[in-house]
């Protein structure tokens, strides 16, 4: 490597966003300290492979996998053309992580498009919000094995939510969340890949709300979610995306993969409801989606 290479991977190793290369055929040349940082693959691990070989596993909001349904990056090497989009990558500890990228073309002397360079970075405003939440959420208000809202917590948001729904007609929602077979994750593999599914579940459900939500552990494996200034079609869409950001998830154990689904019930607030009136809308529409097959959603 010259003295002029070398001093340029020291610019890029030191940048905040990932930023890597690949071939023609998709293979990574380069992973610099960025990449390793927001993804956890470190570059020993990736380069060499090509970036859909269990590594980045790019998803849009609707949990379609990029690499099958178009993959920007994939895009670029065919027309040469930049692409910016926001997406969702795979972690290396199996949860979603919000990311905006952007895919430039690699090109030789004669302009022939020979590879392609892609700079991502955790979107700002979710860095911002977790930032703001774990300096809001005291330890007494969080729970301790996923590191989101605890109950008590999750119930003072609700008191909030509805008060401000009397107060200044601000509509919201709840979501119930119940990660489907969960007695029998915990009887198959034990409590510790129960306890890691969890926290799974809770950080992809974290990292894919709006950034105005709320998101809590109600108990057990159910999950609180709080969304504001919302109608009834807005409810659903937002509630079938976090069930297939979940479903697209799988814990890597020693005893193989292990997948995950979530069952949902949600309502929208009205203008009589107590707390106790809403928790049990969303209860029931979470018990028929429980008895219709589970892996669903269904909005009361």
């Amino acid at each position: 490597m010259s003295q002029s290479d070398e001093f340029y991977k020291n610019v890029l190793d030191n940048l905040f966003e990932g930023v890597y290369f690949v071939d023609a055929e998709c293979k990574i040349t380069y992973w610099n300290r960025g990449a390793e940082e927001i993804s956890g693959y470190t570059r020993d691990e990736v380069v060499g492979r090509r970036c859909f070989e269990q590594i980045l596993i790019h998803t849009d909001e609707q949990g379609n996998l990029l690499c099958k349904t178009g993959c920007p990056l994939a895009a670029v090497i065919k027309d040469g053309i930049p692409r910016e989009v926001e997406v969702y990558l795979y972690h290396k500890e199996g949860y979603r992580v919000p990311v905006r990228i952007r895919a430039q073309p690699l090109c030789d002397e004669d302009g022939n498009v020979i590879g392609a360079v892609e700079v991502f970075n955790d979107n700002s405003v979710f860095v911002a919000t977790r930032h703001r939440i774990h300096e809001l959420q005291y330890a007494a208000d969080r729970d301790a094995l996923t590191n989101i809202g605890n109950r008590r917590f999750s119930e003072a948001n609700l008191v909030a939510a509805l008060h401000a729904y009397h107060q200044l007609a601000e509509p919201f929602a709840v979501l119930l969340i119940d990660v489907d077979e969960f007695k029998l994750i915990n009887d198959t593999y034990g409590h510790i890949v129960g306890d890691q599914m969890l926290k799974l579940v809770a950080d992809t459900l974290q990292y894919s709300i709006r950034t105005s939500d709320y998101v809590g552990r109600w108990g057990g494996e159910e999950f609180l979610v709080i969304l504001y200034n919302v109608n009834a079609q807005q409810i659903m869409a937002i509630a079938e995306k976090l069930r297939h950001l979940v479903e697209q998830n799988s814990l890597i154990t020693e005893k193989g993969e292990i997948g995950v689904t979530i069952s949902i019930g949600g309502t929208l607030s009205r203008p009589d409801d107590t707390v106790r009136s809403i928790l049990e809308r969303a209860d029931a529409s979470l018990y028929q989606s429980k008895g219709e097959g589970k892996n669903r959603c269904t909005i009361m």
